[in-house]
């Protein structure tokens, strides 16, 4: 009786693992990337090399725009 016991307990901890895992690696799973842009139409993702030349691109427009911003001055004589 108590060896009977011990096995459902042991199948019932078995069960509610597997659910905890399901759950698990259901949650991890990750969704689409937002479109990027000059992606293909068709869906097909672009290589790595264009993704880093796109990520180039985006980096230089940031630093030209903000070294385009004016410099503020502090004044010195107070």
């Amino acid at each position: 009786m108590r060896m009977g016991f011990g096995l459902v307990g042991l199948l019932l901890a078995l069960a509610v693992v597997a659910v905890l895992v399901k759950k698990q690696t259901g949650a991890t799973r990750m969704a689409q990337p937002p479109a990027v842009q000059g992606q293909p139409a068709d869906g097909a993702l672009p290589s790595v090399r264009t993704q880093g030349r796109q990520l180039q691109q985006d980096v230089k427009q940031q630093l030209d725009g903000l070294m385009q911003q004016p410099r503020v001055l502090i004044d010195e004589e107070k």
